[in-house]
């Protein structure tokens, strides 16, 4: 009985096991891309929460397309002596009024990011 129980064990522990290692991978693809949202994510959030999360979104996308002065520097495919920052600094001020205005209209997190996206052409 005992070699029944621990094969029976063995045998769901392989097909269930093998999903959630399937969807932990997932889901730290997903935190690592910042395109994560748990389940529990659009509960009890605040406003700053929410507006964190849509910046968080799109921080990877808006470091390539607006180098900071360091990375302009660094990289191979950008002029290092043109100044990048006025251009940032206009580009996040434009991507923040778009979000925030998203999420004042009742936008989530997702939806948020895209328009931040869209109104700085990325």
């Amino acid at each position: 009985m005992p070699v029944i129980r621990w094969l029976i064990s063995k045998t769901i522990h392989f097909f269930l096991g093998s999903a959630d290692a399937r969807r932990s991978g997932a889901i730290a693809k997903q935190k690592e891309n910042g395109t994560f949202e748990g389940a529990s994510a659009e509960k009890a959030r605040t406003f700053e929460d929410r507006y964190a999360a849509a910046v968080r979104l799109l921080r990877t996308r808006v470091d390539q397309a607006f180098p900071d002065a360091y990375y302009a520097r660094l990289s191979s495919g950008r002029n290092s002596s043109y100044d990048y920052g006025q251009d940032r600094a206009l580009a996040i001020d434009t991507m923040s009024i778009a979000i925030a205005m998203a999420l004042r209209n009742g936008a989530t997190i997702q939806q948020a990011a895209n328009a931040g996206a869209a109104s700085i052409g990325i």
